[in-house]
């Protein structure tokens, strides 16, 4: 049976930047345009209307931007939650990593190739974080110099095994599945598993909140990658 055609809004206060966006994707047979929001506060009203899989979210639009969007469109638990891919102009925005934090599933460049913007929308729908080490090298350096006074232990860790903490404290340090098999001697589907369930303890929405709560919580400290 053929997979559903991932459901995308398209958020952005540039109308030339909408049409080169909504043409690229609408091309693909896997992927549906469903609308257009020129700002954040329309990106909420047509994701409540729409129920789109994924909103591409731009970050810096008027009326309201797109960290408030994305707050008022994944902060209520009774309305749509749809995933949120956020579209930046420079890698270091000063957003991404409150974005992040919120809930969306990462971000790409307004200057990505066609087959970037393609992969990290169909990642993202997928579930998936887009979430690099480049992305996670980002955040850690934006926790170190945010948060002077340190991160706090969280009691929540106390619910994951040793090897969850584990899966947890690699997967913060920017490494993949299948680097974390291969450091840990396990099958990449057994770290799927593990993972899943860190997720599942922590009530946590996917790879980029778990980098986030790992820095959050003490279980990691900023610094090179393990």
């Amino acid at each position: 049976m053929t997979a559903a055609a991932v459901r995308v809004l398209i958020a952005d206060d540039q109308a030339m930047v909408r049409g080169a966006l909504a043409a690229v994707l609408a091309a693909q047979s896997d992927i549906d345009v469903v609308g257009e929001a020129a700002d954040g506060e329309q990106a909420v009203r047509l994701t409540g209307r729409l129920h789109p899989d994924l909103v591409l979210m731009d970050v810096r639009m008027p009326v309201l931007d797109g960290l408030q969007a994305t707050a008022r469109i994944l902060g209520d638990p009774r309305g749509h939650r749809p995933r949120v891919l956020m579209l930046t102009t420079f890698d270091l925005d000063d957003y991404v990593y409150e974005a992040l934090r919120l809930g969306a599933g990462g971000f790409i460049l307004k200057d990505a190739t066609t087959d970037d913007l393609l992969s990290a929308v169909r990642i993202v729908a997928s579930g998936d974080a887009l979430l690099a080490p480049s992305v996670t090298r980002r955040l850690i350096e934006d926790f170190a110099r945010t948060r002077p006074a340190g991160p706090r232990p969280s009691a929540r860790l106390n619910a994951l095994t040793e090897r969850e903490r584990e899966v947890l404290t690699l997967v913060a340090r920017g490494l993949s599945n299948r680097e974390i098999a291969a450091r840990l001697v396990l099958a990449e589907q057994t770290v799927k598993t593990h993972f899943g369930r860190v997720l599942s303890k922590l009530d946590l929405r996917d790879r980029a909140q778990a980098v986030v709560f790992a820095y959050e919580s003490a279980l990691v400290a900023p610094g090179p990658r393990a």
